[in-house]
């Protein structure tokens, strides 16, 4: 699709005789959008990037029609997509222009959908097309704004779940055939309230028995659009949840809601409302829905309110027990249509403790057979009998399975392997691997019951995958591995909470610890910047040591202090950025509010300049001997002069920032180390940024300031050379103490690449680690985080730690 897109847009370009420069210039689409697009780098533009693109190069209803086939070629008979096409915005080729809006916000209805093709069909025969009365513009817009939104979340979320699904390997050689039935009458609502009968209508239960590959079918069959999903542990509810998605979406129409995983596990009912959490959690795993949308809210709270996001929350037994009770009323407070997967014990005893989750079908996940093991577990180990090319190493356990146990009971392994999980670890442990035999697992001896097997799999899990070296890397110690991935664990375990987010990798540490990292370090990196700046203007290198170890303690101070009330003391994690910097080709949607943004800058710098001015007014009156009441004027003038220079420069700073911040796209492909290097790059520009614009408005604030206030507050000294050094010094060392203490890439580089390495929990290139331990299937991606592969392999490598 991105490759007949770009080569349409490159034709239509040359045709238009621009360049890809003259094109941005008129389009306001970035030349790297552009240059993306038309190589084929950059898929699923977005329809206002096609609509900019086609009204910069003025193309008219046959090329512009070209062009949007190209950029949705499944729509090309949809009277939707003709209609968008044969109605430019702003162009004046046709008369029913202004009509456009309406056209395409009334898309997602029949009529209006038979009309857009009628009026396109007009079109290609060369007639003169009268569009139908438009609606008011200002309504069109809060139609059509979620309507496209949730069509690009929706192929976002598709190719992220279908990437992860090939990283699992499920599909490799096949699927496990995940089977289920329904669940017992006493964890089920009134067939009735399921069913959306009348009242007095006639109800009876629904088949909901089924397989795998026809969960979607299975979903669709249920009138009130509400699933619950049991099985016990490693039964396979996240792989039933994954390929319901896909499913879901292969055969979704636009009416439909668009089906998005959320981890459960991390939501507290008794703090935030379960909208404002699937808002936050969107936000987070797609930050283009940060961007504004219809009536003055994101796109992600447009999305969930307007009913077109269906929650998949995934883990409700990974709550913490004194969460399910009020997380159940809360879901039975809404009439939101949802799949709700859990272990069966967990969610009676919270239904025990509560009701069934209203209109909601529950069903539950069945063992695997000893003939599920005969078809797969053969066909995942390489051949090595050649007389007898079926044969492998399981031939001979499975057999032993089949074979009737003295007491009649059965033998342990055909317990174990049972569950999905279990027989993906026995995979990983045993096929493939010519050192290992798995005939072992028959030895009773050394493994009595089903608890001891299950813990030689989970401990034998991570050995085995770390023992394979990559191509290109250099293998890892399995202890040294198991350590880190221990801490992790256990750090989870802790915060109780599934999701390993790079950004609160530090939230391990004590609150007092984390604040007190982060002071430090400010102060010795801001203390080096300054000692070598003074040293550098003054000459002195005595002078440059002392006056940077002064500012360097006094900055790690202040900085350490608005770090703690900011987010230590309201209990608030510093979160990725949500946007981007850009000068050039920013949407025209883009709003900016400068209000806010002022009054923080300007209340930040002047609390930080009042402290820093007292401060140093009065060391340096005591430092020349100056009594204490003296010392004390000083620093009380010098807090004044300082509060109005860096309050000023701060609130100029941020409002300036806020220019250059554009929303992120919605389709763009989101990962934990995706997310951490736009954040890096983001962080980087506003420190590129800061640096010079406030350090310039230091220095030149300085002088008018000290010009105004002379003789209010007595005879004040500024000189030229002071308010360079003083805009140098503060532009790069507020740069740097923001950027160290209130983003989350300068905390994660504080605390994650530098501390927790320094004290043994963590390796030196933490982002590398991550991903090699993603890459050999012990952590899987949700989005902007990871998650341990299961959370049975989380809590043993908890329970190591803790031992440890």
């Amino acid at each position: 699709m991105a490759g007949e897109f770009g080569a349409v847009l490159r034709r239509l370009r040359e045709k238009a005789g621009l360049t890809q420069d003259e094109l941005e210039r008129r389009s306001g689409v970035s030349v790297s959008t552009i240059r993306g697009l038309e190589t084929g780098k950059r898929g699923n533009p977005r329809m206002t990037t096609v609509r900019q693109l086609a009204d910069a190069l003025a193309l008219r209803s046959g090329d512009r029609k070209e062009l949007l086939g190209a950029a949705v070629p499944g729509r090309r008979g949809d009277g939707a997509g003709e209609a968008e096409v044969n109605a430019p915005e702003g162009g004046a080729e046709h008369p029913g222009a202004a009509q456009t809006g309406a056209a395409q916000a009334g898309a997602a209805q029949a009529g209006a959908a038979q009309a857009g093709a009628a009026q396109a069909g007009a079109a290609q025969a060369g007639e003169r097309a009268v569009a139908p009365p438009a609606a008011p513009p200002p309504a069109s817009v809060v139609r059509a704004a979620p309507a496209e939104a949730a069509e690009q979340l929706a192929k976002a979320v598709a190719a992220r779940w279908q990437r992860e699904e090939e990283q699992r390997r499920i599909q490799d050689p096949y699927p496990l055939p995940v089977r289920w039935k329904a669940a017992r009458e006493s964890l089920t609502d009134h067939w009735a309230n399921i069913r959306r009968l009348p009242p007095g209508a006639p109800s009876g239960p629904l088949d909901l028995s089924g397989r795998l590959e026809g969960i979607a079918e299975t979903y669709r069959s249920i009138p009130s659009g509400r699933l619950v999903v049991l099985g016990r542990s490693g039964s396979g509810k996240t792989v039933l949840t994954l390929r319901f998605v896909l499913d879901h979406l292969r055969s979704r129409t636009p009416a439909e809601p668009v089906p998005v995983i959320f981890s459960i596990g991390a939501w507290d009912p008794t703090a935030v409302t379960l909208r404002d959490w699937l808002t936050e959690q969107l936000t987070r795993d797609h930050p283009g829905t940060a961007a504004p949308g219809p009536g003055k809210v994101s796109l992600a709270s447009a999305l969930v309110d307007s009913g077109r996001v269906l929650p998949v929350l995934d883990g409700f037994d990974e709550m913490a027990d004194g969460l399910r009770r009020p997380a159940l009323e809360a879901l039975n407070a809404t009439t939101l249509p949802l799949v709700l997967t859990s272990r069966p014990a967990e969610y009676a005893a919270a239904v025990e403790e509560t009701d069934v989750l209203t209109s909601a079908a529950p069903i539950e996940l069945t063992d695997l057979t000893l003939d599920d093991l005969d078809h797969y577990l053969p066909r995942t180990t390489r051949k090595t009998d050649r007389s007898d090319p079926a044969a492998g190493a399981w031939q001979p356990v499975l057999k032993r399975l089949r074979e009737p146990s003295p007491d009649g009971a059965p033998a342990p392994l055909a317990t174990v392997l049972t569950t999905p999980l279990m027989v993906a670890l026995a995979r990983t442990v045993y096929s493939d691997t010519p050192e290992h035999d798995p005939v072992e697992l028959l030895d009773t001896e050394r493994f009595p019951g089903v608890r001891e097997l299950e813990e030689h799999l989970l401990d034998n899990f991570l050995p085995t995958v770390y023992r394979r070296s990559r191509p290109g890397e250099r293998g890892r110690d399995p202890e040294r591995v198991q350590r880190w991935l221990g801490h992790l664990a256990r750090h989870l375990t802790e915060l109780r909470t599934p999701d390993l987010a790079w950004w609160r990798l530090g939230h391990g540490l004590r609150s007092s610890t984390r604040t007190l990292v982060t002071a430090l370090v400010t102060a010795l990196v801001i203390g080096l910047v300054d000692g070598a700046m003074s040293a550098a203007f003054s000459g002195s290198l005595t002078g440059g040591v002392l006056d940077g170890t002064v500012v360097g303690l006094l900055a790690g101070l202040l900085f350490g202090l608005v770090h703690w009330f900011t987010y230590t003391v309201t209990g608030k994690d510093v979160q990725p950025s949500a946007v981007r910097l850009r000068i050039r080709g920013r949407p025209r949607s883009t709003k900016w509010r400068a209000g806010s943004r002022l009054v923080i800058g300007t209340l930040g710098g002047a609390f930080f300049g009042s402290a820093y001015g007292f401060m140093t007014g009065l060391l340096r009156a005591l430092s020349v001997h100056a009594g204490p009441a003296s010392a004390l004027e000083t620093g009380l003038v010098d807090a004044i002069v300082f509060a109005l220079v860096f309050g000023g420069a701060a609130g100029l700073s941020f409002c300036l920032l806020g220019l250059l911040e554009t929303p992120l796209d919605i389709v763009s492909a989101v990962s934990p180390g995706s997310v951490l290097r736009a954040d890096r790059r983001t962080v980087l520009i506003q420190l590129c940024f800061w640096a010079p614009v406030f350090g310039t408005a230091v220095g030149l604030g300085a002088g008018v300031v000290v010009d105004l206030l002379q003789g209010h507050l007595g005879r004040l000294v500024m000189d030229p050379l002071s308010s360079l050094v003083l805009g140098t010094i503060s532009g790069l060392g507020g740069a740097l103490g923001y950027t160290l203490t209130l983003t989350a890439w300068g905390q994660w580089c504080l605390l994650a690449r530098v501390w927790l390495p320094l004290t043994g929990r963590l390796p030196w290139a933490v982002a590398a680690f991550l991903d090699d331990a993603y890459q050999r299937g012990v952590l899987r991606q949700a989005g902007a985080v990871y998650q341990f592969r299961h959370a049975r392999l989380q809590s043993r490598l908890a329970q190591g730690r803790r031992r440890g």
